[in-house]
């Protein structure tokens, strides 16, 4: 069968883990040229290591915007057009509202919201003419899950940022969309402020209350990512794609 992205340029953001590592094996192996980023070089060194290939790695922190210059200046030195760009970098801070503070509603805001729309401005003029833009959004932007509220939403934010870009970008024949995974079983988790012996229980709990009665993977999220970004949804746009075990509907 034909390569679903042969050649074609893919930006992953905060490829080095979880959903972003996923999807840039996937796409390498469907021929993309595949550069991801991430905060920390040492976990960005070994994340090219494991995709091996011709995947290139570039240490960016999506929530700082002199960052974000230089990731796309170093992209237009190399001569390269984009053709995917998954907005995959986020970060999670639950609790209830009332312990949440200044911090943490920045450090969300920046990387899940201010920081996405900030590469996609910056990414835009290297953008080729049907290009495709997929932005990580949750399930978190559709249901009222306790002790998700800040993050919750930035994902509704980004959710409908989708939506503008959509409209604002259709004449260059670039499709937008959004990819809702519901509970997925990610580092992440280790990261969300909840004590780490606890994690397992959430993980249950997670679980228990999906109609699969399990969590899902990066693999089954990369597999979304790849539709949204070859040809095989070449008349969708504007969308929020999710992947849930059926989460949002049963």
């Amino acid at each position: 069968m034909p390569l679903k992205l042969k050649d074609k340029v893919a930006i992953i953001t905060g490829g080095n883990s979880g959903i972003g590592l996923a999807t840039a094996k996937l796409f390498q192996a469907e021929g993309a040229k595949v550069i991801i980023t991430g905060r920390r070089k040492d976990a960005v060194e070994a994340a090219v290591k494991e995709i091996g290939g011709s995947c290139k790695g570039i240490v960016s922190d999506t929530g700082n915007l002199n960052d974000i210059a230089n990731l796309y200046q170093q992209i237009q030195q190399s001569a390269m057009k984009i053709d995917v760009l998954f907005l995959n970098a986020g970060i999670a801070i639950f609790g209830p509202f009332d312990t949440m503070d200044e911090a943490a509603f920045d450090a969300m805001v920046n990387v899940n919201f201010k920081g996405l729309f900030f590469n996609v401005q910056k990414a835009s003029p290297l953008l080729n003419e049907g290009a495709s833009i997929i932005i990580n959004s949750s399930i978190a932007d559709q249901k009222g899950f306790p002790n998700t509220n800040i993050y919750a939403a930035t994902k509704a934010a980004v959710r409908s940022l989708a939506r503008t870009l959509s409209t604002e970008l259709l004449e260059r024949k670039i499709r937008v969309n959004s990819l809702a995974p519901g509970p997925i079983d990610t580092p992440i988790f280790d990261k969300v402020g909840v004590p780490a012996d606890a994690v397992p229980e959430m993980k249950d709990s997670f679980a228990d209350q999906n109609p699969m009665k399990r969590l899902g993977t990066s693999e089954e999220i990369a597999k979304a990512a790849l539709f949204l970004a070859s040809d095989d949804s070449s008349y969708i746009t504007g969308i929020d794609l999710t992947v849930d075990g059926g989460a949002t509907q049963l």
